[in-house]
């Protein structure tokens, strides 16, 4: 692969000169009428040790507009990074759309060449390339324009270069420790590099191999191949939608459209008063000393509730919230998405929402509003609801990978007991608050609601997060419920078994 990035390619300094100033024009009128379009130009710096990443970088921020410019260098992670899933610091770099974000390595970071240098690393490498892969596909049929340059240089090049890094005292910083001894190690390097590249070079989200021998040569071709890749984004963007749909790799599937699993749901589970308020105080106390064993052993805790409006939601979450101090629990009520938030991905807010090790985070409505509200209400087109149950599984999973506890509530009633909390609230002066025009308005869908739910159920209701579907006709019963699953979830994760 890198023998066409051994060609001893050279731009003259005239040449370069020349070009420059045509290219620098082109490139900033290229940004700016990105800042337009619904698309994130992200950019990934990676490549061999003594390439010049880092010239490259301060280069493309010479030659644009840096106030439209983020970029995020992954050094070694925090403690905030380490204490929630890997994929987290990534996703709260990315750039909004019309905006770019130039990450130094990225994803393809030093644990991920790390991981090469073990004997059983191929499997492991192999699981961590297919995430990625995952990753940018979702990101690029989002709408990102995403580009991967990889800069390489010949062994007898890269020794010259890292041995005069080495002498320089105002460069030495680049040569990180963990790469110290990684200069008689290029072939094997290159070989990894290699692997990583073939597993990775989508056409979503193609690499571009550049010789770095010139420095001229290297910065030039970069230049040209981010401009002609912005020139084809525009031009995309004024012919219209591109296609989103099964072709971007997200096949829907099949899901019957009869009896539904909600129909499966007995709602005439009930509980006496004082039966409810001795079980309701015994998993409360249960749980406030399983929340503090989580925090001291920092094992984390997500859990989400969606349900039919007036279903019960905000009771449950209040006898939970009860027995859980609130200097290790949040409570987030997830409403119509921000400007901020309409400009990144529709699972960058939830992201940023992840708790740390320790802590616990509840959702009153969730992600899940992808392939519900969305869905129905128009507000998602059909292939960006119908791939979000991929990308919603893959966000649970990393989470779970992480050791968060994720558990998922759906709280059902029927259509009878949902007319009569309308009218309740209607009825009941410090209620009305909780009843809208839009309630009644979902009311009337009721049945594409049902649909989509049980849909939504199948597709996403796996081993590692389940779906928990709790009968709400009655509310005490609905409430003993989850906060039973809730205590016996986390006995699991704590003790085992």
């Amino acid at each position: 692969m890198f023998e066409a990035a051994e060609l001893g390619q050279k731009v003259s300094k005239h040449d370069f000169e020349a070009a420059l100033p045509e290219l620098r024009a082109e490139l900033l009128a290229a940004q700016r009428a990105l800042k337009g379009t619904r698309s994130p130009l992200i950019i990934i710096i990676s490549g061999v040790q003594g390439a010049g990443k880092g010239e490259v970088v301060n280069r493309l921020n010479e030659w644009l507009d840096t106030r439209d410019i983020q970029t995020h260098a992954f050094w070694d992670s925090t403690d905030e990074e380490r204490q929630r899933p890997y994929y987290w610091r990534y996703w709260r770099s990315l750039p909004p759309r019309g905006s770019t974000g130039i990450l130094f390595g990225g994803w393809y970071s030093a644990e991920l060449i790390d991981k090469g240098y073990s004997a059983e690393s191929l499997n492991v490498i192999d699981t961590d390339l297919n995430r990625i892969v995952d990753y940018e596909r979702m990101l690029a049929v989002d709408g990102a324009l995403i580009l991967k340059f990889w800069y390489h240089l010949p062994r007898q090049v890269q020794r010259r270069r890292l041995q005069s890094l080495t002498e320089s005292e105002h460069s030495y910083w680049k040569m990180a420790a963990r790469y110290s001894g990684r200069k008689k190690e290029y072939a094997k390097f290159c070989s990894l590099a290699e692997r990583i590249i073939r597993a990775t070079d989508i056409g979503l989200a193609p690499w571009h191999v550049i010789e770095a021998t010139d420095r001229r040569f290297r910065d030039l071709t970069t230049g040209q191949i981010l401009l002609q890749a912005l020139k084809r984004r525009l031009q995309q963007e004024g012919d219209g939608p591109r296609a989103q749909g099964p072709e971007a790799g997200f096949e829907p599937l099949a899901v019957t459209d009869q009896a539904t699993i909600l129909d499966r749901v007995d709602l005439s589970q009930s509980l006496e008063k004082e039966v409810y308020k001795r079980r309701l105080a015994g998993y409360q106390e249960r749980l406030n000393q399983q929340a503090w064993e989580a925090y001291r052993t920092r094992r984390a805790c997500v859990m989400v509730f969606e349900g039919w409006d007036a279903g019960g939601k905000g009771g449950a979450i209040r006898r939970l919230t009860a027995a859980i101090d609130a200097r290790i629990m949040r409570a987030i009520s997830v409403a119509a998405p921000t400007d901020e938030e309409r400009a990144h991905h529709y699972l960058w807010r939830f992201w940023r929402q992840v708790p740390r090790d320790g802590y616990f985070t509840i959702f009153d409505r969730s992600w899940y509003g992808r392939v519900l509200v969305e869905r129905i209400e128009g507000f998602a087109t059909d292939a960006e609801w119908q791939r979000a149950y991929r990308e919603i599984n893959h966000f649970e999973e990393m989470l779970t990978e992480h050791g968060i506890v994720v558990l998922k509530f759906w709280l059902h009633i029927d259509k009878d007991e949902q007319l009569r909390r309308f009218q309740e609230r209607e009825r009941v002066p410090y209620k009305q608050h909780k009843i809208t025009e839009e309630d009644w308005r979902n009311r009337e869908k009721w049945d594409d609601y049902e649909r989509a739910v049980n849909e939504m159920v199948v597709r996403t209701s796996t081993e590692y997060a389940p779906w928990i579907l709790v009968a709400g006709n009655d509310k005490r019963f609905a409430r003993v419920e989850v906060i039973k699953n809730v205590c016996q979830r986390l006995d699991r994760a704590l003790h085992g078994g």
